[in-house]
């Protein structure tokens, strides 16, 4: 098609010029030479017609169609460009252009190839979650490992603590015998840190010890000298382990075990010759007088005798360590 369209572009002007210049011949020598220009005409026509009928173009009369424009131009190289254009617009779009309905190999290739996709999708599925299950399973594996090492690594770090409270409490006694009042199978030691009854125990405990239990009146007395000799000449109360906490007038050690002996203070008796007041003294009375309100006990650093006093009241302590 290309071919002939190019034939048509290289050979229609030529036959075309020729044309017109017959028409002028015919001016010149219209006399003579009307014979000769009749035979032309009709061999141009011939011609023209053969060669529409080479490149497939509708059959038309060379004096109609082949008229020249003022530019040397023909009519019929107008009518040829608008003939294209009706031609271009006429001929369909693909996508005006209906296609063919499919027929049942079709579809069910089409079917089979998607089945065939579904198929490499799960098998991927499949691939990633035997991936997951593998991570899943280390991470697992990992996990109680850590579990291990962190419940080895708790127990050492409870054997640790225990060692240590083992060396506090060795270093506590070591130190309240070195330091302290020994006497027979016991210890004392002082403690100038103002703490409650309750505090106080526990501090002596984590020590190694226990609050101050003196058994008879021969551990009071020596514990007696050596609280006035460490706070003389001073007078301060110092913690004891002896409370009646668990009933009101039981008096009981931090042991648990009863107390039987007693060194309660006692207000001073009148002068010989005067008469008893009924009424107690107001800076000395009798003890123990809190009740229920007070229910430990101190001993006072300057003649050893016992007051109680309010468990929580901050006070000085001693501590008694196993020799």
């Amino acid at each position: 098609m290309q071919a002939a369209w190019l034939f048509g572009v290289l050979v229609v002007p030529q036959l075309l010029g020729f044309g017109h210049g017959a028409r002028g011949v015919e001016r010149e020598w219209e006399g003579g030479w009307g014979g000769a220009l009749e035979e032309e005409r009709e061999r141009e026509a011939l011609m023209l017609k053969h060669l529409q009928e080479a490149l497939g173009l509708p059959a038309v009369g060379v004096d109609e169609n082949l008229a020249v424009t003022p530019e040397g131009k023909l009519a019929w190289e107008t009518q040829e460009d608008q003939g294209e254009e009706e031609e271009e617009e006429a001929t369909p779009t693909p996508s005006s252009i209906p296609s063919p309905s499919p027929t049942h190999e079709d579809t069910i290739t089409y079917i089979l190839g998607r089945l065939a996709g579904l198929d490499a999708g799960l098998h991927q599925l499949h691939v990633r979650l035997h991936s997951l299950d593998t991570r899943v399973v280390e991470l697992t594996q990992g996990l109680r490992q850590l579990r291990e090492a962190a419940g080895d690594t708790r127990d050492a770090v409870q054997v640790l603590q225990e060692a240590q409270g083992r060396a506090e409490r060795e270093h506590g006694r070591l130190e309240g015998c070195l330091k302290g009042l020994r006497l027979g199978h016991k210890c004392f030691l002082l403690s100038r840190d103002f703490e409650a009854q309750a505090a106080a125990q526990a501090r002596c405990v984590a020590r190694g010890g226990s609050l101050a239990q003196p058994a008879d009146r021969q551990q009071m007395e020596a514990l007696t000298r050596y609280l006035r000799a460490a706070l003389a000449p001073y007078n301060w109360p110092v913690w004891l382990g002896v409370h009646d906490r668990r009933a009101e007038g039981l008096y009981l050690f931090e042991n648990g075990q009863r107390v039987s002996f007693f060194a309660w203070h006692r207000a001073p008796s009148t002068e010989p010759g005067a008469q008893p007041s009924a009424a107690p003294h107001p800076l000395s009375p009798d003890q123990p007088n809190g009740g229920v309100l007070e229910n430990c006990v101190a001993q006072a650093s300057d003649d050893g005798s016992w007051w109680d006093h309010d468990c929580q009241r901050r006070l000085y302590f001693v501590c008694e360590f196993p020799f």
